[in-house]
Formats: C-alpha cells, sequence, structure tokens
C-alpha cells in the first residue's frame, strides 16, 4: 500500500490511452464503474475511450471506439445495465480475433484495458495479454503497423473488475451488481409475504445462480425462509420426506405462509435437476399447501443499482486507473477488488483457478469443499441459515438468563439482531427476556421472557418493535440493577447506537458499586450516523443512505426537467458526516458538507463558481448534500441564501431536508444480513463469557474483556472493550476521533470535478488469492 501523489500521478497518466469496456451479462453498478474510470482517467491526463458492445466491439474497431469526455459519464450514475453494451463475442475467441482487436487497440494508441465483467471475461483478457506481442510480430509481418509502432506499444496493461450478480468470482468479498440483485430478490419476496399470509400459501422462489447458491443464499437468509436449495449443497437423500414435515410443522405451530427458496442451478445428490415445479407439485400433493411458482429471472439484472453498488463501484474504478498507472510488463494482470473498506489487487488467474477448482468440486460431488471454496463469508451464511431456519430444543438448559434491549434511536436491522439473538439464546438452553422501550421500560419491568415463534418475520421489519428509548443508566441506576437481581440477569446484550456505547460504559464503570452489573455485556452498533467507535459500519446506515440517495435520485430527475436549478439537501448524522458523504458518492452530489471537513467562505465560493461554470455544459443542474450539524452558521437557510443570490441569473435554488425518511424503511438486505450475523456472534460470544465467569453458582464479569463493542474492522468481527474505546472517542461531537470513510473524500470531490489532494487515499496492495486466503474469519 502506498499514499497517493497527485502530480506524479498526473506525470504517469499524461499521453496515456486507457480503453474501458463491459462485457458478458450485465450487472447494476457497471455504469459507476465506467463513470468512475472515464472521470479518473481524465483527471490523471490519460485519454480513455468507449468500447462499445465488449469485445464485439474491440474487434469491430473504429465505429466501436470512441474518446469519452468528462460530460460522456454525467447523470448514468443511476442507470442499471451498462451504457456502453455488453455482447458475447465467438470471434474474440479466435486468433483472428484478437488480432483484429490488437490492431485495432494500437490504431488508437491504447495498451491499457479495463475490462468488466465475469471470469470468462476477465479470462480471455488475460489471454490477449499472453498473446500481445505475438500478435504485434504478426501485425508487423502483415505490413499493418511498423516496427517502431510495435516497440512503443510492446505490452498490454490489463485490470479488471468482476461485474457479475451470481458473485461467484473466488477471491472477491462482493462482485459488481450482486447487492442490488439481492435487492430486487427481497423487494419480491416481501411482497410475496403479504399475500402468501393472507392466503395460507406456500411460495417456490427461483433466484439466478446456475453454478452459484449465493444470491438464494443470503436472500433464505434475509427473509428467514423455510427451506433452501443451492448447488454447493444438495439435500441429503429422502429430503422430500423430511421438508414436507418440517413446512408441516411450522404450520401446526401457527405459521400462515412458508417460502421456500431455489437457485436455478438446484441439485440432489446425484446431480440431478431439482426443478422449481418439482417442489410445487411436492408439497401440493403431499400437505395439500396451496403451492405457487414464482420466478424472478431477469427482473434480478434490471433496475437501478443499490448504493453499495455504486460506491463499491466507484472506488473500483479509480483504484483500476491507478493499478493501470503502476502496471509494467513483469506485474501480471490484476483483478481490483475490496477487502471491508481497503481497496485489493488480486492476481487475475490465482482468482479464476480457484472459481474453476469450486466448479471441479461441485461436478465430483466434493459439496463440502466447493462450500470452502466458496469462502469463510459463504460458509459462515450457510452454517448461519442451518442455525436459525427450524426451532432445535436445546439438549439441555443452561439455568442463565439472557436479557436483550433496544437504546437510542430507531434504525433498520435491529429487528433482524434481536431475532438471530433471540434465537441462538434458546439454542444455547437460555431463557431469553425482551426489553420495551429501551432503559425506562427496564427500569419499569417491562421485561418478558421470549419464544423461537415471538421472533418470527422480524428479520424484514424496520424500526425497533421492542421500542427504544435514549436514556442512560444514570438516570435509573438503582431500579436498573433492581431489575436485574429480580430477573437474575446473566448476561445483557444491547442493540442501538451511540447510546448504547455510552450506556455500556456507564454499566461498566457502575460495576465498582453494584456486583449485579458484573455480568457480559455486549453492544450491537445500530445507528443510521454510523458513529458508534469501534466498527466501521453500523447497522441502518445502508439502508439509510439508500433511502436518502433514491431521494436524491428524484430530486435530480426533477431538476434535469426544469434545468438550471440547483438543490441543497439536508441529511440527518449529528455530527458524524458518513451518510451525507456516502449518499453524496452514490448518487454523483457535486458537494457534501460535513462537521470533519470543515467548510469556509472560500469552499462556499469556488462551489458557486464551479456550478456557475457546470450549468453552461449539457448537465445544468446541482446538487449540493449538508449534513445537518455541519457548521454552526452554514445553515441550510444560508446556504440556500448564498447561492441563490450568487447564482442569480445563471440558477436558481431549492432546499430539501429529508429528515426522518432515513430512519423508516424495511432494512435492505446487508442490514438485514448484517444484524442476523451480529446478532449470532454476540450471543455465542456472551454465553462463552457467561460460562468462564461461572463460580460457585453465580456469574461474577468484572474485567474491561466482559464488556464489548461488536463491529466490523474491514471484514473481520471483532470485539473491543468499551473501556478501551473511552479513549478513541468524541464524547462532544458523539462520534469516533478516527474515521476510515473520510479517505473517500477525495474520490467524491474529484468525481464531481474539483481539484483535490489524494495524501489520504491508500492504494490497494497485491494480495494473493488461495484455499489458505479464502479461510480467513470475515464478517459480510
Amino acid at each position: 500500500m502506498a499514499h497517493v501523489d497527485i502530480e506524479q500521478l498526473r506525470s504517469r497518466g499524461a499521453g496515456k490511452s486507457i480503453a474501458v469496456l463491459t462485457s458478458g451479462g450485465d450487472a447494476q453498478g457497471m455504469n459507476a464503474a465506467v463513470r468512475a474510470v472515464v472521470r479518473m482517467g481524465i483527471y490523471v491526463g490519460a485519454d480513455v475511450y468507449f468500447v462499445y458492445e465488449g469485445y464485439e466491439g474491440l474487434v469491430g474497431g473504429e465505429q466501436y471506439l470512441k474518446l469519452a469526455d468528462w460530460d460522456s459519464v454525467s447523470n448514468i450514475i443511476q442507470l442499471g445495465g451498462t451504457i456502453i453494451g455488453s455482447a458475447r463475442c465467438k470471434s474474440f475467441r479466435t486468433r483472428e480475433g484478437r488480432l483484429a482487436a490488437a490492431y485495432n487497440l494500437v490504431q488508437h494508441g491504447i495498451n491499457n484495458l479495463c475490462v468488466i465483467g465475469g471470469d470468462g471475461s476477465l479470462t480471455g483478457a488475460n489471454i490477449f495479454r499472453a498473446e500481445w506481442s505475438d500478435l504485434l510480430a504478426t501485425l508487423v509481418q502483415e505490413g499493418k503497423i511498423t516496427e517502431e509502432v510495435s516497440q512503443q506499444y510492446s505490452h498490454l496493461n490489463i485490470v479488471g473488475m468482476v461485474g457479475s450478480i451470481d458473485n461467484d468470482f473466488c477471491g472477491t468479498d462482493m462482485t459488481i451488481g450482486t447487492d442490488s440483485a439481492l435487492h430486487r430478490i427481497m423487494e419480491v419476496i416481501d411482497a410475496i409475504t403479504t399475500t402468501a399470509q393472507s392466503h395460507q400459501r406456500t411460495f417456490v422462489l427461483e433466484v439466478m445462480g446456475r453454478h452459484c447458491g449465493y444470491l438464494a443464499l443470503v436472500s433464505a437468509l434475509a427473509s428467514g425462509a423455510d427451506w433452501l436449495f443451492i448447488p454447493e449443497a444438495p439435500p441429503e437423500d429422502g429430503w422430500e420426506d423430511f421438508m414436507c414435515q418440517r413446512l408441516g410443522e411450522s404450520r401446526s405451530r401457527g405459521s400462515r405462509l412458508n417460502i421456500i427458496i431455489l437457485a436455478e442451478g438446484a441439485i440432489d445428490r446425484h446431480g440431478n435437476p431439482i426443478t422449481s415445479n418439482y417442489v410445487k407439485d411436492l408439497v401440493s400433493k403431499r400437505l395439500g399447501f396451496d403451492t405457487r411458482v414464482t420466478v424472478l429471472g431477469h427482473v434480478q439484472r434490471g433496475g437501478t443499482p443499490s448504493a453499495f453498488d455504486r460506491i463499491l463501484s466507484s472506488k473500483m474504478g479509480m483504484e483500476a486507473v491507478l493499478t493501470l498507472l503502476d502496471a509494467s510488463p513483469e506485474t501480471s494482470s490484476c483483478v481490483v477488488s475490496l477487502s471491508g473498506n481497503q481497496a485489493l489487487r488480486l492476481p487475475l488467474m490465482e482468482c479464476v483457478q480457484l472459481t474453476k477448482d469450486v466448479q471441479k468440486s461441485m461436478d465430483e460431488r466434493r459439496f463440502d469443499e466447493a462450500i470452502t471454496l466458496r469462502g469463510r463469508s459463504f460458509e459462515n451464511n450457510w452454517n448461519i441459515y442451518k442455525l436459525l431456519a427450524h426451532q432445535k430444543p436445546a439438549v439441555t438448559k443452561s439455568n442463565f438468563n439472557l436479557a436483550i434491549v433496544n437504546i437510542g434511536a430507531p434504525a433498520a436491522g435491529m429487528n433482524a439482531a434481536v431475532r438471530s439473538a433471540v434465537r441462538v439464546g434458546l439454542s444455547a438452553g437460555h431463557v431469553v427476556y425482551t426489553v420495551s422501550d429501551g432503559l425506562e421500560g427496564f427500569a419499569s419491568g417491562q421485561i418478558k421472557e421470549v419464544s423461537w415463534r415471538d421472533v418470527g418475520g422480524w428479520t424484514g421489519q424496520g424500526g425497533s418493535l421492542l421500542g427504544t428509548k435514549r436514556t442512560l443508566p444514570e438516570k435509573c441506576m438503582e431500579k436498573l440493577v433492581q431489575q436485574i437481581r429480580n430477573y437474575k440477569i446473566h448476561a445483557l446484550l444491547i442493540v442501538g447506537g451511540f447510546e448504547a456505547f455510552v450506556a455500556a460504559l456507564q454499566l461498566t464503570e457502575g460495576r465498582e458499586h453494584y456486583e449485579e452489573l458484573c455480568i457480559p455485556m455486549c453492544v450491537i452498533p445500530a445507528t443510521i450516523s454510523n458513529n458508534v467507535p469501534g466498527t466501521d459500519f453500523s447497522l441502518g446506515c445502508d439502508t439509510a443512505v439508500n433511502a436518502a440517495m433514491e431521494t436524491c435520485d428524484r430530486i435530480k430527475q426533477s431538476a434535469s426537467g426544469t434545468k438550471r436549478r440547483v438543490f441543497i439537501v439536508e441529511t440527518m448524522g449529528g455530527y458524524c458526516g458518513y451518510l451525507a458523504s456516502a449518499t453524496a458518492l452514490a448518487v454523483g452530489a457535486d458537494a457534501a458538507y460535513i462537521y470533519e471537513d470543515l467548510i469556509n467562505i472560500h469552499d462556499l465560493t469556488a462551489n458557486v463558481e464551479h456550478l456557475t461554470e457546470k450549468m453552461k455544459t449539457t448537465v445544468q443542474r446541482g446538487l449540493v448534500l449538508r449534513n445537518e450539524k455541519c457548521h454552526q452558521h452554514y445553515t441550510t437557510e444560508f446556504l440556500y441564501n448564498l447561492y441563490s443570490a450568487e447564482g442569480k441569473g445563471v440558477f436558481d435554488c431549492r432546499t430539501n431536508v429529508l429528515g426522518h425518511m432515513q430512519q423508516g424503511g424495511a432494512p435492505t438486505p446487508f442490514d438485514r444480513n448484517f444484524g442476523t450475523k451480529l446478532g449470532v456472534k454476540a450471543v455465542q460470544w456472551l454465553t462463552e463469557k457467561i460460562r468462564e465467569s461461572y463460580r460457585k453458582g453465580a456469574v461474577f464479569a468484572n474485567s474491561p474483556e466482559t464488556a464489548c463493542v461488536l463491529g466490523m474492522n474491514r471484514k473481520a468481527l471483532v470485539f473491543q472493550p468499551v473501556t478501551e474505546l473511552k479513549g478513541e472517542t468524541d464524547f462532544e461531537h458523539r462520534m469516533p476521533k478516527e474515521q476510515w470513510w473520510l479517505r473517500l473524500r477525495p474520490l467524491l470531490k474529484m468525481l464531481a470535478k474539483y481539484q483535490t489532494r489524494f495524501d489520504n487515499y491508500i492504494t490497494g496492495k497485491i494480495e494473493h488469492v488461495n484455499r489458505r486466503s479464502l479461510s480467513v474469519e470475515s464478517g459480510f
């Protein structure tokens, strides 16, 4: 990893030409990736060319290769598919086709190629690179190019970005389009759930995934599906009897619906296909349930990209250009990826080989190995689904009591965390209590024992079904201690935002005075502000960013219609600027004002001048985001008045305060699954700590390591003591002192065409991909 010097970048980018193409199946987010490649390329002084229709355009030549400019990629970040087209090309698979492609690139002075596609497209690019010297030699022999030209473009640099909704490329956390496809699937499942409940129906949903069950697995985990079929884990022989028994038991316990999710490539242990119609007929005949099939098909590829895919693609597009600038004849072809929030460069063929190994394992019926090769995250998803899908009576009662409480403002994903925590606690033999209305409810005895069924269907519901308040322990400590004593609470799980962290800290410090507080405690961060110390992401922030993004998309569309209009949009987040910055990056905003990156009158002047110039282009609209507490004096009203006065005669101005709509709505797939995993991990850790601290018939835990925040660090889930995090926290402004996402700010400014410094940006490092690296513990 290295810090970026912009002047060095420009010296390396000047005179270079980069071509960008999309190939294979389209995926939402490809346009955001194309936009980032074009703008970063132009920013560093290179010429960037579109290659229309994928490899077919590369072979076709002049009419398919067009020089891009800054405005070529304006207003495309919110579009699904790919504006430069994608096509599968048989001729590129032949040497003659690749010879034509090499000639076309050299004719345009291009020897840097960025390919966005699946493993087939990227493998083809690597073959092209390996043959490059021979292809140029042939062109010299045929008299199509001179020896001097051959020497000038003697090697081809390749960088790949994986665009595939299946998330089937080994080595990458998430591929472009996967999160958006999950959004489409969850929208359908949420809609089907309501009609299924009304008529007591069973629905069989078929999702894409001919060779990879990722979409089916994650959507089953996010929806709490009753049964799941994926190609990596075929059911045991006799599964028909077992499944029908489970579905029947579910109905007998009072459930009004059943959801069965099936990947299109589902097979049995002998390699025979399991079709959605076969499952439907089986359930109808054996159980007599009214059963319907819904095949989602290409709906999963369509629609606008999610915020996750837009930000992922933007970061990867920037890193792709940096990778090409760093490339040399000695470096191998790379795929750019993200590990948590850090960019990585992965050797292309190592990833391709492992991806092929997965298919080989499945073909040879080594299914356990196939799941392992998919990576630890896939394996964790599979194990958690099996753990939570069906009630498993505890072998023995543990005689321990676990309490779960929500503290702070509501956030999407809270209910998913509570559901999984309850069910894991019950599976471990604990008595599980839920507390209504935060610590106020705790102090007044609003404590209830819950069963497995009580939390059914909670995963997809927004807000806090338990109810939540901002009250802190210092207001009611004596009463809290009394209730802990009354209910014999042995462990406490707190789900919430900054107040939840402060509450855990106060309870931990209260151990000096109250022995009842000497119990294991865990905080699951859940807040749209993403301001809890000890984690890169909090539950609810992904849903909030998507809600803000969707509104800003509509605002942009409105501004495009009226022309010459600038919108100033105010987001929530307190003093933390994550929500404003992430939303701005996802919608292609012109600026985002936040407290951590203080603005002055010179910045505002530059922004007004920038927008004035922008109105002279074909893109006659502007969008500025403002975090609610970014500046004491530069309020939304002040900015409106300033922009209106300074832009008079050039553009008019409007404001929009997003408000509490950012807290509402159904959780995104990310928040549902993140919440589910955090709930499981938290209760497993609490169970371990209870047992470690159980002495002479009582639990006594007073070490710092027994009161922790469970957060995501890069891609690992880690526990950090609240007392250690105290020193890393700015309590006045309610946020961590160091925040990783500030490194995204230069990308945001560059994409908006501002001159900016990249001093804080850290480029990706080469990380090899092998079976050992796939087994590293990961989060989501």
